[in-house]
């Protein structure tokens, strides 16, 4: 009886590390996903701040070759902020490790 019972709890306790487990690989998942999401809010909100800037003094001449180049040069300036911000990240990370 004792033996049916332990055999039982262990099966309930590994049926709740599976789930746990599937939870943990959604929580990953789902933050990938927002990540992805907050990067490409970014890059929609460059694209219209530099066409923000461009179309307030310019009503009919829009040169849009200079506007693609303003939010390529926009994009790789927000791309490096990322990457100095997940240095920095990173470095606290290491200092608080270490």
């Amino acid at each position: 009886q004792n033996e049916k019972e332990l055999q039982d709890v262990v099966k309930q306790q590994e049926e709740k590390m599976l789930q746990l487990i599937d939870k943990s690989g959604e929580v990953t998942r789902l933050k990938a996903e927002v990540s992805e999401l907050k990067r490409l809010l970014q890059r929609a909100e460059t694209e219209a701040k530099v066409l923000w800037e461009e179309m307030r003094g310019k009503e009919h001449q829009v040169d849009t070759a200079y506007i693609q180049e303003r939010v390529m040069l926009r994009r790789e300036v927000d791309k490096l902020r990322l990457l100095l911000v997940e240095k920095e990240d990173e470095n606290i990370r290491l200092t608080d490790k270490y």
